[in-house]
């Protein structure tokens, strides 16, 4: 199995890279992909140090797959070479997320989905995908009408310059900034840039998002904001059902379904919280109650780390997915 990484010495990248390693994905040949001013560097995968690459000789080199991190611009000119070649492409950005031809992919949700004709595949974004896979059971058991949510997301979700930011803040040093005001002791509620409706792009891939992985009929409204923390994203969690629902009943469905971890007991301190998700691919979800101001209506809070799950976990657990179900093998031998 021949894998690019394309980003690999970015945030994401290096948590992909991680995850590859963990979860003992079958590398035989990785194809770290980065910049020019990168081409030449080393990282480190499994004890070896593997020379960074250009993406022409990633190209030349035909790889397996491809695991994209590196914005969108590069995925929209450089996902089609990859996929040309034979290469099946998973891609991080927002390029291809909305595309009626391009599947958005939460493989425990709807990994049967994909077929061999996919080329490039497109992993959703951070905040949709912890939502959907807390909405995905219990949509199928009450029918969501709609849903309010509000996100706490990390620094981490900006980048390694934001993350500087804050620790610079923190240490009372001058630096580069990520945000147009200081992060540390701070929220900012905006996350990506404002669109002509007064939502944010990042409010509104979460709208788009779900809608296209769970269903349309779903009215669905959020508010980004960015909090000084690292370790994952949080969302406060407003839903509400076509069907009256058991509080006992959906803790069984959450505590049952793939890739949640519920962590519901109040009264003895225990919920989700990012110190608590960092590092894990779990979905942790708690705060489980009634909305009492109008009836079949749920508060949750949902919290994943937003470089694991959010990101690198899911890409590569779409590769798992492919490699599993034999869609790999035959995209490979369709190619030939």
């Amino acid at each position: 199995m021949k894998v690019a990484l394309v980003g690999a010495t970015g945030l994401v990248g290096g948590v992909m890279l991680k995850v590859l390693e963990e979860r003992a994905f079958p590398v035989d040949d990785l194809l770290p992909v980065a910049s020019a001013k990168s081409v030449g560097s080393t990282i480190r995968f499994c004890g070896k140090e593997v020379p960074v690459i250009g993406m022409e000789e990633a190209i030349a080199r035909k790889p397996d797959i491809a695991l994209f991190s590196a914005g969108g611009s590069t995925s929209l000119g450089w996902a089609p070479r990859f996929a040309e070649v034979g290469c099946t492409v998973i891609d991080n950005s927002s390029a291809w997320r909305m595309h009626a031809d391009k599947k958005l992919i939460v493989p425990e949700i709807n990994g049967h989905l994909l077929t061999p004709e996919d080329r490039i595949i497109a992993n959703p974004n951070c905040s949709t995908i912890q939502l959907v896979m807390t909405l995905a059971p219990l949509h199928r058991a009450y029918q969501a009408k709609r849903v309010v949510v509000s996100t706490y997301q990390s620094v981490t979700g900006t980048g390694m310059k934001a993350v500087k930011q804050m620790n610079n803040e923190r240490d009372g040093v001058s630096g580069e900034k990520a945000y147009p005001f200081p992060i540390d002791r701070n929220v900012i509620p905006r996350c990506d840039a404002f669109l002509d409706n007064g939502y944010t792009k990042e409010e509104m891939k979460v709208v788009h998002e779900t809608h296209k992985i769970l269903d349309p009929a779903i009215r669905v409204t959020c508010t980004a904001v960015r909090v000084p923390v690292t370790g994952g994203h949080s969302e406060a969690v407003n839903v509400e059902f076509a069907r009256d629902f058991d509080l006992d009943e959906v803790r069984k469905l959450l505590r049952e379904a793939p890739g949640i971890l519920l962590l519901d007991d109040p009264a003895n301190d225990e919920y989700p919280m990012p110190m608590l998700a960092n590092g894990r691919d779990e979905v942790l979800v708690g705060r489980l109650r009634r909305d009492e101001s109008q009836p079949n209506t749920l508060n949750l809070w949902v919290v994943a780390d937003n470089l694991r799950k959010g990101a690198a976990t899911n890409a590569v657990q779409i590769a798992e997915h492919l490699v599993r179900t034999g869609l790999l093998r035959a995209k490979a031998s369709s190619a030939v």
